[in-house]
């Protein structure tokens, strides 16, 4: 996209600050009532299409290019989505980056970009009381809402939320077991930073899992749209550039652990997959 990285993030703090406001406002009005943004999902084992459906373009939680187009209620949540119904509602993904991942208890969790904080909810429940979980985003509206969802679950001791940019994380280098992210990291306009972040952080050994959207071809006048980049469309790279940039930070075994195409009208071909790879042992 020709604008500037600053502006490219500004504009998309603003959007999903707008979006959970309007998410917010909308379970105010429709407290307890059924068929809200998250309910029941597919299992995670449904045919590609259907969870793509679900989870992608379309979703629960907006409906055109103007807003983010996808909702992690309908991919790959099952019992945490009841279990914290309100950050369920409140969260903007395309999937489940921790579904089968391999978090022992007493792991250092990292979520690139964590929204209201399902995800550290997640991650806060498999690493136990003796691990710990961080959260960056770099939205003030986010950050309340994951630091309130943490509070009405009771991990403040265990899952600490941090301002910060996925470009330039707030976190020691080689202090993270495992990094997760859902539904972020095409939102950058500096892919390759996140990419030199990600291997910094995590230990030798350390493995990540990000959910994420991938196409390989998408109209220029798409690339172009800042509410499709917005809406976590234009800033979608290819399978194999997400690859290629992973492996150029100097990441090893990456793979796509899970994949659900979908298509857009006018706007082409995506696919929702669950990229894994870790960072080679010391």
């Amino acid at each position: 996209m020709s604008d500037s990285p600053e502006n490219v993030r500004a504009r998309v703090a603003r959007r999903y600050t707008q979006t959970l406001q309007s998410i917010e406002a909308k379970r105010a009005g429709e407290t307890n009532q059924a068929g809200a943004c998250c309910s029941p999902s597919p299992a995670a084992d449904a045919a590609p299409d259907t969870r793509a459906q679900a989870g992608s373009g379309g979703a629960c939680c907006a409906t055109d290019l103007a807003a983010p187009t996808t909702s992690s209620c309908g991919t790959g949540y099952g019992p945490e989505a009841e279990r914290h119904a309100q950050a369920a509602q409140s969260s903007l993904g395309c999937g489940n980056p921790l579904a089968f991942a391999d978090v022992q208890a007493g792991d250092v969790v990292l979520d690139l970009g964590c929204g209201a904080g399902l995800d550290l909810l997640v991650a806060a429940e498999r690493t136990g009381p003796e691990g710990r979980v961080i959260g960056v985003d770099m939205t003030d509206a986010m950050l309340n809402a994951a630091r309130a969802n943490v509070a009405q679950a009771g991990f403040e001791e265990r899952v600490e939320v941090r301002q910060g940019l996925i470009e330039a994380l707030p976190v020691d280098d080689s202090s993270v077991d495992f990094v997760v992210s859902n539904c972020v990291v095409n939102l950058s306009p500096e892919k390759e930073r996140v990419f030199a972040e990600l291997f910094r952080v995590l230990r030798p050994g350390g493995r990540f899992r990000i959910a994420d959207i991938v196409a390989d071809e998408l109209p220029p006048k798409l690339r172009e749209d800042p509410a499709a980049w917005d809406g976590c469309l234009a800033g979608a790279i290819g399978e194999g550039p997400y690859r290629e940039g992973l492996a150029g930070a100097g990441l090893v075994d990456i793979d796509i652990a899970e994949r659900a195409p979908f298509e857009i009208e006018d706007a082409g071909l995506f696919e929702s997959v669950v990229i894994v790879g870790r960072k080679p042992a010391a």
